[in-house]
């Protein structure tokens, strides 16, 4: 006899208004619906939530963070919801760095020794600039 493992789909179920879910931020917190809403809070952590996409998202109500955290129910527990731009935006940030340093630092030793100091400059300038929105993106 050939025992398989149980393999859970993490395509998400549709999220039902009237079942007791646990809180996506906190373990031990339970998501309490929202009378006449599309929405759920936690009883521990006070968070907010809505439904979104026909259903099967919960998404985070937060004015404090630029990007809303959004997460996918799959029977059992909750994933963190695919999102396209939050979880490209650090690889496409490194590359575009790359990019501008292997671009820039060839002309900048290339140029006469006047102009070297601008073209450092602005290849520096361009190398930080994109830290500092990853930095300020994922600070918290």
């Amino acid at each position: 006899m050939v025992l398989e493992p149980i393999v859970q789909s993490q395509k998400g179920k549709k999220i039902d208004l009237n079942v007791d879910y646990p809180c996506p931020c906190r373990r031990r917190g339970r998501l309490v619906p929202i009378t006449l809403t599309e929405a759920f809070g936690c009883d521990r952590c006070q968070q907010l939530f809505v439904v979104e996409n026909n259903g099967y998202v919960l998404e985070q109500l937060s004015p404090s963070y630029p990007y809303k955290k959004a997460w996918r129910w799959v029977g059992n527990r909750w994933t963190v919801a695919q999102t396209r731009f939050g979880q490209s935006y650090l690889p496409l940030a490194i590359g575009i760095t790359l990019v501008l340093l292997i671009v820039w630092l060839p002309l900048a030793l290339q140029s006469n020794n006047a102009n070297i100091l601008v073209w450092l400059m602005v290849a520096v300038l361009l190398a930080v600039l994109p830290a500092m929105m990853i930095w300020l993106t994922y600070r918290r």
